[in-house]
């Protein structure tokens, strides 16, 4: 049985291949265990080389001997490390092979319902369901633009009049408020009186009086 037989578990002829996913867990089962292959044969190398150093200038028999185990088990790393990278891509493209099989099983179980719910449908029928609502749509529009006309109860009124009428309110607001800024200039002045005032006496004859009363106090003492 070759190797990718021992790992997919594959039977004899005929028998049922294994399923993506099946296949993409027994390999990453199969990286897991050269990683750990990996591990030791990382530590034999180590090992083999510190007793080849140790061993040098004692025994150098045994350290030759430790050195070829060194290059068996870099040899053998090597070939582990072309393996994962062989398994690592098989397994991407396995994945995404398993990826683009859900994507189009579930896009064909869309397009079937799709189908299916399409199925009763007829577009002429369609069509006359949307020109039935475009109907009802502009019937209620034209119901609602009655409701909201204003109702006179039989009252009709000139509307030409109406803005006639307000133009003279507003000219008459106009000229009372001109008239009240302009009021103070026409407020009539009081009369000028008949009468002559009396008229005040003059500084010189006040002087004279003022003399005559001295002259008097001054005989009197």
């Amino acid at each position: 049985m070759s190797l990718f037989g021992k790992i997919f578990g594959g039977g004899g002829k005929g028998g049922k291949g294994p399923s993506p996913q099946e296949a993409i867990q027994k390999l990453r089962e199969t990286e897991e265990m050269l990683t750990k292959k990996q591990e030791f044969l990382e530590k034999k190398i180590e090992q083999e080389l510190q007793i080849a150093k140790k061993n040098g200038t004692k025994n150098k028999r045994a350290a030759l001997q430790a050195l070829k185990r060194k290059k068996r088990y870099e040899k053998q790393l090597a070939q582990i490390d072309g393996t994962l990278s062989t398994i690592e891509f098989q397994r991407e493209a396995l994945e995404n092979a398993n990826t683009n099989t859900e994507v189009l099983k579930n896009m064909g179980f869309a397009a079937k319902a799709m189908k299916s719910a399409h199925e009763n449908m007829d577009i002429d029928k369609v069509d006359d369901l949307m020109q039935d609502i475009t109907e009802q749509q502009e019937l209620a529009q034209e119901i609602s633009d009655a409701i909201s006309k204003p109702v006179g109860f039989g009252e009709e009124f000139d509307e030409d009049e109406l803005l006639a009428e307000l133009d003279e309110l507003e000219q008459e607001e106009l000229d009372k408020n001109l008239l009240e800024i302009g009021g103070p200039e026409n407020v009539p002045l009081p009369n000028v009186p008949s009468t002559s005032l009396p008229s005040r006496p003059a500084k010189k004859e006040e002087d004279e009086d003022d003399m005559d009363d001295l002259q008097r106090w001054a005989e009197a003492m």
